[in-house]
């Protein structure tokens, strides 16, 4: 290489890593994302079956069991509707004690 082209491939390295490393932790946050979401998930439909079974504070145990915080109980006949937040996730799930 020589003159102004001297260096160039250093740069486009450097730049080269920045990206890499930007797509990295964004996918690492989405992950971290989906993850909560499951789990949310999980908490909200053990706590969906346990308030349906036994009222809301089977429920709230239950959701606190899975990390979770019960944060909306309903029932609605044989039917519960629970809402669960799991660090920073939102998760909804229906249970009912009837067939």
């Amino acid at each position: 290489m020589r003159g102004a082209d001297r260096g160039s491939a250093v740069l486009l390295v450097a730049i080269a890593v920045v990206v890499s490393g930007a797509v990295g932790l964004g996918l690492a946050r989405l992950g971290v994302a989906a993850i909560a979401a499951g789990r949310a998930q999980t908490a909200a439909d053990a706590a969906a079956l346990a308030g349906a079974i036994a009222g809301p504070e089977a429920a709230n145990a239950l959701a606190a069991a899975n990390g979770a915080q019960l944060s909306g109980f309903t029932a609605e006949g044989d039917d519960v509707v629970v809402t669960v937040l799991y660090q920073g996730a939102r998760a909804t799930a229906r249970a009912s004690d009837g067939p």
